[in-house]
């Protein structure tokens, strides 16, 4: 992989890994258009690296809500209104942890099951987002238990490649009847915890096995660590003000004609 498909890819994660269009199914279009025929340990450390970047662009953007968190959780005694919400993030990852641990194997199955797929699911994205833009149910303030859980379930389901992780837990939360500025502080903080999971069992497993570090180089993954760090910090901002706006139909017409050209490329 040389220094200009690592700029591109990382800005496509970087992207995408907020915007509701599929941060998984962009990079494996992306892959196919660049004809990158890396290794399976280039992709994951790439994988990996991109994906600490897009952590850390989200802590930056939302740092000040993520340190009222860590504050009223860690230095209080009360059962406040930080505990609460802090309670319902842990909730949400239950589904995606239950999958993370009983069907990795499926999963990466299906991410190794060439465009179709992504096609599919980004079609099934677009569905998802045109739904949640003409809905209108009643918005409440806060995020229920409940609610937080059926997101969870979203999140899970969302591991498929071409079905956005932000887009279904999104539109998700507002067919919940959910506030819009709620939803995406809770959908951009509800992931923080099994992407740095799930990056820390990948780190874990090349420290084991020191061939999983592949032949990418240093240059080609500080360029794609940087890139998706800064185009994140970007997207991150600009999504939550996307939402508070509801202009979300735009990302379903995108992500409609992306999933049929990229089912016609497949079947052609």
């Amino acid at each position: 992989m040389s220094w200009i498909e690592a700029l591109l890819l990382g800005l496509v994660q970087g992207l995408t890994e907020f915007l509701p269009v599929s941060s998984s199914g962009h990079l494996t279009i992306g892959q196919e258009i660049l004809n990158l025929n890396t290794s399976s340990a280039d992709n994951l450390l790439f994988t990996v690296t991109v994906h600490a970047a897009t952590v850390l662009s989200t802590i930056v953007i939302l740092w000040k809500e993520i340190e009222g968190l860590f504050k009223g959780t860690f230095f209080s005694k009360e059962w406040n209104t930080e505990k609460i919400y802090v309670s319902k993030i842990l909730l949400s990852m239950i589904p995606v942890f239950v999958i993370g641990m009983f069907f990795k194997d499926e999963v990466e199955a299906i991410f190794g099951s060439g465009l179709l797929i992504v096609g599919c699911c980004l079609l099934l994205t677009a569905s998802l987002l045109a739904f949640a833009y003409y809905a209108k149910p009643r918005q409440r303030e806060t995020i229920s238990f409940r609610d937080a859980f059926i997101i969870g379930v979203g999140q899970a389901i969302a591991v498929l490649p071409g079905l956005s992780r932000s887009g279904t837990t999104i539109a998700t939360g507002l067919l919940l009847g959910n506030k819009k500025e709620s939803v995406a502080q809770f959908s951009f903080l509800m992931v923080l915890i099994p992407i740095l999971g799930e990056t820390f069992l990948n780190v874990l497993d090349m420290i084991e096995d020191p061939s999983l570090l592949g032949g990418i180089g240093f240059a080609p993954l500080a360029v794609g660590f940087f890139a998706a760090f800064i185009s994140g910090c970007l997207a991150c901002k600009f999504m939550i003000n996307l939402v508070k706006k509801g202009k979300l139909i735009y990302f379903a017409i995108y992500c409609a004609i992306i999933g049929a050209i990229t089912i016609g490329f497949n079947i052609l």
